[in-house]
């Protein structure tokens, strides 16, 4: 979504009020009222929220919890920040609502974004309307067992449907509410995680790892969000909080795709993602991941995934891991 940036690891760089990220695009985009075009210097290249001074964002964010409540919400000409239809409906996740489209015109909108029209639409509590339920897949490894199961355990309480995936060889395990599955993981984790999709049982499915849980922002609001989805979005993005030895890392929001529908699949064989254009995607910021390392882990990881995968192991991650978070 981003061109030229602020951002290249540079933890000084402004975050965005809305999601957090330091990816903002220096080209820019435009909204239109009518006949009055108004250009944004500044477009967030994970959210998509526009405006022209980034740093603004302590007074942003005081507008948007302002004006962000039930009833009507329409993005203003003369604002501090702008947004088209597909970034207003992620902005509601953030207290809770669900963004329903005001008109025709806007529903389309959401289907290509973004266009210069200003969003606009019906608040409601995200609690209010249809639910759906999702399956949780956990991936792991023989010496995590335990960790995957307390982490079934915990997730009996708003899932009904729980895999866990170890990697090696071995008869499946099943009791109520929980299959426990054996394969070789074989150095390609998004095979893996596409086999834990094809396990789940629900028509939306969340993967985590075991030193991941879900927060309770997360548990609250996506049922009211899955429930409410067209079959144009087929996947979710959620934040990852990411704790070294209990400290939050700069690295933040570290969005991760985890929940998705069971026919998408996952590519790559580290830092895997889903294969699907980002337009079918929907940023929720309610609540999100949170991912539980230690030092160690870090220092090794990235090297463990660059010989794994020549070029993807992201080993600049490690810097931004091992800096404690500044907002």
């Amino acid at each position: 979504m981003a061109n030229e940036t602020l951002f290249s690891g540079e933890p000084a760089a402004p975050r965005c009020f809305l999601c957090g990220a330091r990816m903002w695009d220096r080209a820019g985009r435009a909204l239109r009222w009518g006949g009055e075009l108004r250009h944004f210097a500044f477009a967030c290249g994970s959210c998509g929220v526009l405006t022209d001074r980034p740093e603004a964002g302590e007074a942003c964010a005081d507008d948007w919890r302002r004006a962000c409540r039930e009833g009507e919400v329409a993005c203003a000409p003369d604002g501090l920040y702008g947004f088209d239809a597909y970034t207003l409906r992620s902005a509601a996740t953030r207290h809770g609502l669900w963004a329903e489209p005001s008109d025709d015109a806007q529903r389309e909108a959401l289907r290509a974004p973004h266009s210069t029209l200003p969003g606009q639409a019906r608040m409601e509590p995200l609690g209010a309307g249809p639910r759906a339920a999702f399956s949780l897949a956990v991936l792991c490894r023989e010496g995590e067992r335990d960790a995957a199961l307390a982490l079934a355990g915990e997730a009996e309480r708003w899932c009904d449907d729980v895999v866990i995936l170890l990697d090696g060889e071995g008869a499946a395990e099943e009791r109520p509410g929980l299959r426990l599955h054996r394969r070789p993981l074989n150095g390609h984790f998004g095979e893996q995680r596409n086999a834990a999709q094809r396990l789940a049982r629900h028509d939306w499915v969340l993967q985590l790892d075991a030193d991941e849980s879900l927060e309770e922002g997360a548990i609250a609001g996506l049922p009211g969000l899955l429930g409410r989805l067209d079959e144009t979005v087929v996947s979710v993005g959620l934040r990852r909080v990411n704790l070294v030895d209990g400290v939050q890392a700069d690295l933040f929001p570290d969005t991760q795709y985890r929940l998705n529908r069971r026919d998408v699949v996952f590519e790559g064989r580290v830092h895997e993602r889903p294969a699907r254009p980002w337009q079918h995607s929907l940023l929720f910021l309610g609540g999100g991941i949170r991912h539980h390392l230690n030092r160690a882990h870090v220092e090794s990881r990235s090297r463990r995934y660059e010989t794994m995968a020549p070029g993807g192991g992201r080993l600049f991650e490690e810097a931004d891991l091992l800096r404690p978070y500044r907002a």
